[in-house]
């Protein structure tokens, strides 16, 4: 592996647990990872989640990948990662948001979806960091309007770093323009150089990626790959990205029967270059050399993702963070 310490997420365990994020969380701390993410969707709630682990992890950094921006309010973002800015120190913080889908932020959320994200992700963050800022903030936009707010934490010259999901042309030359940096997702090692393309077009953000990965039994546990890309691949967004990738022909046949209410044709269209580009599992080797890929294309920082697939999930999970440290 490179020099770069990778960071890690405990994104797909959120659902086994607090307690197993912690666990994992004391032991990606041990290993030397750089900084702990986390998720936030329908499972844990991701700021008590990240005190927690402040605790637990004393010599990582913190963030979040990613909060749907709509959950809550500009100010009270900046309240919670300054926050989590004095239980850490001098060590990283990342606020990272997103402006997530209409499922999520809309029908589980009732926050409602916004029919111009590039708008209203450019005010979000502009609005962020005048209340990160610690001066007394007013503001009048189209999405938030803000009268004398001033942020009550104290912070010193440390502060969160805000970070932007992006999958798309505009929301990756965004982020690059006014974000501190980018998070990717879900996507093959291959199709980073584009990512990075679209984001130097906007400015110097940092890029991050998520690499989902497991030392684990390939063959045997492909099927809850392909279920997992199937919940991705039925959004648009992230319908785009993947056809881009190269994986348009799988993405068409899958959504033609997902309309078809046919669940199990639309995971056969699937096809396994889909799977182990995006989903990656084999031994240690296999896996080091897959992540150290997506820092030869051009991340700054890969964040390792593993996912818990064996008969053994922590154990798979282990496994993969120790090949990776």
């Amino acid at each position: 592996m490179t020099g770069t310490r990778h960071a890690v997420s405990v994104a797909g365990l959120q659902t086994l647990g607090a307690p197993l994020s912690l666990d994992v969380a004391r032991r990606a701390d041990a290993l030397g990872f750089s900084s702990i993410w986390v998720a936030e969707a329908n499972a844990a709630e991701a700021m008590s989640l990240l005190g927690a682990i402040t605790q637990v992890a004393p010599n990582c950094g913190v963030g979040t990948g990613v909060l749907a921006l709509q959950l809550r309010t500009p100010p009270l973002h900046a309240m919670a990662a300054a926050t989590l800015q004095q239980l850490v120190g001098d060590r990283d913080v990342y606020l990272g948001v997103g402006i997530s889908s209409p499922a999520v932020a809309g029908r589980w959320h009732g926050a409602g979806y916004t029919d111009r994200p590039i708008a209203q992700v450019r005010e979000f963050v502009a609005l962020l960091r005048e209340c990160l800022s610690g001066e007394t903030v007013s503001f009048d936009g189209d999405f938030y309007r803000v009268s004398r707010f001033r942020l009550g934490v104290r912070l010193g010259e440390k502060r969160p770093k805000i970070v932007v999901a992006a999958l798309g042309e505009q929301m990756l030359r965004l982020a690059g323009e006014i974000a501190d940096g980018v998070l990717l997702n879900y996507l093959p090692a291959a199709l980073v150089p584009w990512c990075v393309e679209r984001v130097r077009e906007g400015g110097d953000a940092t890029v991050f990626a998520y690499v989902h990965c497991a030392v684990t039994d390939r063959d045997r546990w492909a099927d809850l790959a392909r279920r997992d890309l199937l919940n991705y691949a039925v959004v648009d967004a992230y319908a785009n990205q993947f056809a881009r990738a190269g994986y348009g022909d799988d993405v068409r046949e899958l959504r033609e029967r997902w309309e078809r209410k046919d669940r199990d044709g639309a995971l056969a269209a699937i096809g396994d270059r889909w799977v182990d580009e995006v989903q990656i599992m084999g031994d240690a080797a296999h896996v080091r050399a897959a992540v150290q890929a997506y820092a030869d294309h051009g991340v700054d920082v890969p964040v390792v993702f593993p996912v818990p697939w064996g008969e053994d999930r922590l154990g798979t999970v282990e496994a993969t963070l120790a090949a990776l440290a």
